[in-house]
Formats: structure tokens, sequence, C-alpha cells
């Protein structure tokens, strides 16, 4: 069974944990071999404290928008059972895992923590290493990637989940696409060779005849082939 991947983000009502700070907002979205599927997990939460202004200005979200969401307690068993046994992929991953940890331990301790569910693998920390010395926030990642066809007015969990969907599969190296022809496209194939036009009359080809020389040389460099690898190569079997 192939591992599961599931690109994480969070909105919060300001940035410290420690200052009890609550999250907002949770955005997942699964990927099935490198490409995002629709499988994903997406809530609203009402943090039961004020959102800070400046964050606000950020994500857009507003106290009003989150008066009759659903609490974190009332999300998390949905939470956990979704993510469990995946790898995360985060943008800055202590951020969110901080404050996902802080928020499972507050409704109870018998939730565990992500680390111990989930493999963490912040997305972050392989942009540093891959450019150094340069911009690695989500939004510089996007821009070097060419990542487009998203409304940037605010940051939303989902919504940079999929922003990072897109970047991590460019910053791992690319989306890997195979195309297998069908039966149909080989019989095609092979008839337009038939009918090709190419005129070989009046081609002129050289036969070239290996010497004495060449083979000798030849034999001498099968024989040092198998004697400094241990393995018989695949010319004895013509010769």
């Amino acid at each position: 069974m192939s591992k599961r991947f599931i690109i994480l983000d969070t909105e919060t009502t300001g940035l410290e944990v420690t200052k009890g700070h609550k999250i907002i907002e949770i955005g997942a979205v699964v990927l099935n071999d490198r490409k995002k599927s629709s499988d994903h997990f997406h809530a609203y939460i009402n943090p039961g404290r004020l959102i800070d202004e400046e964050a606000s200005k950020v994500h857009g979200i507003t106290n009003a928008d989150l008066e009759n969401e659903q609490m974190f307690a009332e999300i998390a068993d949905d939470f956990v059972e979704f993510i469990q046994g995946s790898t995360l992929i985060i943008h800055n991953a202590p951020f969110d895992v901080g404050f996902l940890n802080s928020e499972l331990k507050a409704v109870s301790a018998k939730y565990p923590n992500l680390e111990d569910i989930c493999q963490i693998e912040d997305s972050l920390v392989i942009a540093r290493n891959k450019f150094p010395g340069q911009r690695n926030s989500l939004d510089a990642l996007a821009n070097r990637f060419e990542v487009s066809g998203y409304d940037r007015s605010f940051h939303g969990a989902l919504l940079d989940a999929n922003i990072l969907a897109d970047v991590y599969i460019y910053l791992t190296g690319g989306q890997s696409k195979f195309e297998f022809s069908s039966n149909n496209d080989v019989t095609k194939d092979t008839d337009s060779s038939k009918k090709s036009t190419l005129a070989l009359d009046g081609l002129k080809f050289t036969n070239i005849k290996a010497n004495k020389s060449d083979l000798i040389a030849h034999k001498e460099r099968l024989k040092e082939i198998k004697e400094k690898n241990n393995v018989e190569t695949i010319w004895n079997n013509y010769s």
C-alpha cells in the first residue's frame, strides 16, 4: 500500500500559542501518486476568543464569521481519523503542529501528539536546503515555480494547502507523468509505418568489419570486465 501524503495548513487568531491563541481554520488535501485528489478535510472553528486585528488582515476571517461554527472539540475525532498514519507536509511545520497539539490536549489527554501518529515533513526546510539564502515563504515559492490560478487577496487554510500541494510537487522533483498507448494506438502506429513514404533507393550503406586486432582487443576487454565485476558480460552470449 502506498504511503498517504496530506498537505496541511491552519489559520489562527494570532501567532503565539503560548499566549492562548487558537486555530480558526484547518485545510488538508490528500496527494495520490503526486497529484492532488478530491479527498480533503476542511473546517472553520469557533476559537472561543477574539481574533487579533493583524491576523484578520492576513486571512480575512472575522469574529462574526465564526460565531456559528463548531468548537475544536467537535471536529477533533474526525480530524485525527483523517490524518492518522499519514505523512503530513506542512510549511513551517513547528507552528501548525504546535497549535494542533495544543488544541488536541486542551480537548482531552487521550489525544496523542501529531508526531506520534503521523510523519511530519516540513516543506520550508526542504525549500531552504534547495534555495539557500533566498526567500522561501509559500508566496515566494509559488512565484518561483509559477504556480498561478489562485486568488491571493487573503490567506486561507484550504487555499494555502492547495497552493502548497502544487509547490511541493515542484519542490520535490516535479510531476511524473507516464503515457501508455492502447492497442489501437499501437495498431495505428504500425499501419502508419507501413505507409511510410521514405525512399531508400539510392542510399549507400557502409559495411564495417572488425579486423583480427579489433577482435582480440574486444575479447580482452570482456575478460577484464568479467574479472573486475564478477559478472558474465552479455556480449559473450553472442560471440
